[in-house]
């Protein structure tokens, strides 16, 4: 993780669970002062022992960095309650368990302990930032920041706003993300935002087919890191498709709502691109332009990303087994 150009900020995680581990290793790693607090003195005392165990045990092992055990002692420490966490805080991350009530109720308490210009994100992986910001003083320096598991090493993180969200509240909160190394995306306020509802809607897929006998758990693993996963590391679903060809993706999803209905029917945005020649890669057009030297740079770079993924894999799975 990258250090920050910045001065050093005081933030505060709320919660020490493994999510907010993970977010108080990466604002620690880039030279931020971080404070922890959770439901006493003696879990925030454990959740800091635990961190800097783990920062001394990834350095070890490569996967942090060689500093990484003297910054975190630097940069770590416990509050004894979360208002000695967020008192001067510049940010406060609440990472409680997902469960809207006590998000409320959490947050409704942090934001009447910190100070009026600290920025205030919750970490929720589904609640409508909407219903949340009822709770909070001063909602226009609220939002979401929906990290991803394992928090220091996926570099998404989801910046949701409210309603009374400021812009500068959402600038500020994704600026301070890209200096600590993440890739902040800033999306509509939907119940599980992007990432959990297409999470979800696969999951939800691959339990039917588990139910009707299509396949196992296991084969349905194998199928998906070996197939459309093994993709996803570099182009999103809406490039994959422009590279397939939307006229296959329209085809194929036109055999599959003969089978299994409206569920997997052909979307109109794909038929409509189809009707008027715009297949993706190989017309030119698609979801995205592909003109020229951008197409020819685009299907290199396909060819060479997925033979290196495979090497990768291959080195990763002979250093584990």
């Amino acid at each position: 993780m990258q250090d920050t150009d910045a001065a050093p900020l005081r933030v505060a995680v709320v919660g020490t669970g493994y999510m907010g581990g993970g977010i108080a290793h990466t604002f620690a790693l880039a030279g931020h002062r971080v404070t922890v607090a959770d439901a006493g003195p003696e879990r925030a005392r454990e959740a800091v022992d635990r961190l800097l165990e783990e920062g001394r045990r990834y350095a070890q092992e490569g996967l942090f960095p060689s500093h990484a055990p003297d910054r975190l002692a630097r940069n770590l420490e416990a509050a004894p309650d979360p208002a000695g966490a967020v008192r001067d805080a510049h940010l406060v991350c609440e990472a409680v368990p997902e469960d809207a009530a006590l998000k409320s109720e959490v947050l409704a308490q942090l934001s009447r302990q910190a100070p009026p210009t600290a920025l205030i994100a919750s970490n929720t992986s589904a609640v409508p930032i909407a219903d949340l910001a009822r709770s909070v003083q001063g909602p226009e320096r609220f939002l979401g920041a929906h990290w991803m598991n394992p928090a220091y090493f996926v570099p998404c993180v989801e910046v949701v706003p409210g309603p009374a969200t400021a812009a500068q509240t959402v600038e500020s909160t994704a600026a301070l993300l890209r200096s600590v190394g993440k890739s902040p995306t800033v999306v509509a306020d939907s119940p599980g935002f992007v990432a959990n509802r297409l999470q979800f809607a696969l999951y939800k897929e691959c339990t039917r087919m588990v139910e009707e006998g299509v396949a196992d758990p296991a084969q349905i693993d194998e199928v998906v890191r070996n197939s459309f996963g093994f993709r996803l590391p570099f182009f999103g679903p809406f490039l994959v498709s422009d590279i397939a060809g939307l006229d296959v993706y329209r085809g194929a999803m036109a055999t599959m709502e003969e089978a299994f209905g409206a569920r997997m029917g052909v979307p109109e945005a794909v038929s409509e691109r189809v009707d008027r020649g715009r297949l993706g890669l190989k017309s030119g057009e698609g979801f995205f332009p592909h003109a020229g030297p951008d197409a020819d740079r685009l299907r290199r770079l396909r060819d060479h990303a997925y033979a290196r993924l495979a090497r990768l894999r291959e080195d990763v799975e002979r250093d584990h087994t």
